[in-house]
């Protein structure tokens, strides 16, 4: 029951940090709300690592992390936009998608999926296609929904990467693997900062919320961790891929978003979808 609670519980947290990241990219520079957030996230992680006080693995076993890290980056990165230019309730269950990227590996290194993931694959992309349908009457409403489906198809393949690099670097340690992985995703974005010349700094009013959002990613990742530990992986899992609910039902109720039957049809197909692969 514990293992239940703390899946739904970071669940809710990568939830409500995606919808906070996607309004932030709505009324602030994108650059500055992923240096900012992602700066608070990393903080929050070396103060853990130096707490536990564990040893460093060796380099070489922490390279897929930072391989991972900076996919995810380019990923949420490219999340946030989608949140940002879309529909929250049709981009964040499409970039969930990205849980098929595992299994996609897995399968290509030999390993026997359940029949469930193969399933939730199927109808996770039937779910995609449902959901992109085009509404709106303005050409251009049409054009940001296409943009916007597509950066979200884009952040899932990078998310799914991220996946693969921390997993197969957590085998030797996991909170030096999501360390590692936050190093390069912050390298990276103060690269790309310091070639577009800096980045703009917003009010000290509007940074409260990319702190919180900061927390919050991190917060969820390491109540998955501890869920794993206390539930089984199967259960665990599946909450924890619930999180693009939160970011709909947050949508719907703050800003009011409404979608068409059909991609209320997809959505639904994705979240599916993405349940039945992580309950493989």
């Amino acid at each position: 029951m514990l293992g239940l609670g703390l899946g739904l519980t970071s669940s809710l947290c990568w939830g409500v940090s995606d919808f906070i990241g996607g309004l932030s990219a709505r009324r602030l520079p994108l650059l500055f709300v992923m240096v900012s957030s992602q700066a608070v996230g990393l903080a929050v992680v070396i103060c853990v690592v130096a707490i536990r006080g564990t040893s460093a693995p060796a380099l070489v076993r922490l390279l897929p992390a930072v391989g991972g890290g900076l996919a995810g980056i380019a990923a949420l990165t490219s999340f946030y936009r989608a949140l940002a230019i879309g529909t929250m309730s049709v981009v964040a269950p499409i970039a969930a998608t990205g849980v098929s990227v595992p299994v996609v590996v897995g399968i290509a290194r030999g390993d026997h999926p359940a029949a469930s993931q193969l399933v939730g694959i199927v109808i996770a992309v039937i779910g995609v296609v449902l959901a992109s349908r085009e509404h709106g009457p303005g050409i251009e409403d049409r054009d940001a929904s296409r943009a916007s489906v597509a950066l979200a198809l884009l952040a899932a393949a990078g998310f799914g990467c991220y996946f693969v690099g921390v997993q197969s670097s957590a085998r030797a340690d996991p909170m030096w693997a999501l360390l590692a992985s936050r190093v390069a995703g912050v390298a990276l974005l103060l690269v790309v900062a310091a070639v577009h010349g800096g980045i703009a700094v917003a009010r000290p009013g509007r940074l409260w919320p990319l702190a919180v959002m900061g927390v919050l990613d991190v917060s969820a990742t390491g109540l998955y961790a501890v869920a794993t530990r206390h539930g089984l992986l199967s259960v665990v899992s599946v909450a924890a891929s619930l999180y693009p609910l939160a970011t709909v039902v947050l949508a719907r109720v703050v800003l009011g978003e409404r979608v068409r039957r059909v991609q209320e049809l997809g959505i639904a197909a994705a979240l599916a979808g993405v349940v039945l692969m992580a309950a493989g």
